[in-house]
């Protein structure tokens, strides 16, 4: 179970939110907001935030841009993880990500499982890391976002969390990079 050790300084990161929408707008995009409230909440810092259609091309652009700037640590996306003819999350993930967190996507399905049922195998919610950047898409449902936040992404985005976080091994993210210098 989740435990933090309060011993510890909490380290903010610098949390970028895409929704990936063809309907969602800055008026209604719930899910969006409801993540960006849940970063700001947990003490970390919103970054950037954008919608943008379902369309990859569009979505790699975006995910190339964030990866590339210092500023920002953490990618989450909202929406296009489903299985219609418009959903290309995953598929935009692909053309970036340098690793694939698998345990991810598997944890989300295996958490949600507990909620929606055999409806959660239509996710293809997917984590991994690409220029030292996190990247993670969850669905674009808000009970989607709150699953993913609360129950996986707070816990490994706050270097308290033990026994281990994803925010421990920023800094060690591009060792292949200095390997080859």
């Amino acid at each position: 179970m989740a435990r933090l050790d309060e011993s510890r300084k909490f380290i903010p990161v610098n949390i970028a939110v895409l929704t990936v929408s063809d309907t969602r707008t800055a008026a209604n995009d719930t899910s969006g907001d409801t993540l960006a409230a849940r970063v700001a909440g947990a003490g970390h810092m919103l970054a950037a935030r954008a919608i943008e259609r379902d369309d990859a091309d569009a979505v790699c652009k975006i995910l190339q841009a964030w990866i590339a700037d210092p500023a920002i640590d953490v990618v989450i996306t909202t929406g296009g993880t489903g299985i219609t003819g418009r959903d290309v999350t995953p598929e935009a993930f692909a053309r970036v990500l340098e690793k694939t967190i698998e345990g991810f996507g598997e944890l989300f399905r295996m958490l949600s499982f507990q909620k929606i049922g055999t409806s959660t195998m239509q996710s293809r919610a997917i984590g991994g890391v690409a220029g030292g950047t996190y990247l993670f898409a969850l669905p674009g449902s808000t009970g989607a976002v709150k699953d993913g936040w609360d129950d996986i992404l707070v816990w490994q985005l706050d270097n308290r969390h033990r026994p281990c976080n994803l925010v421990e091994l920023m800094p060690r993210l591009q060792e292949h990079l200095r390997a080859a210098e």
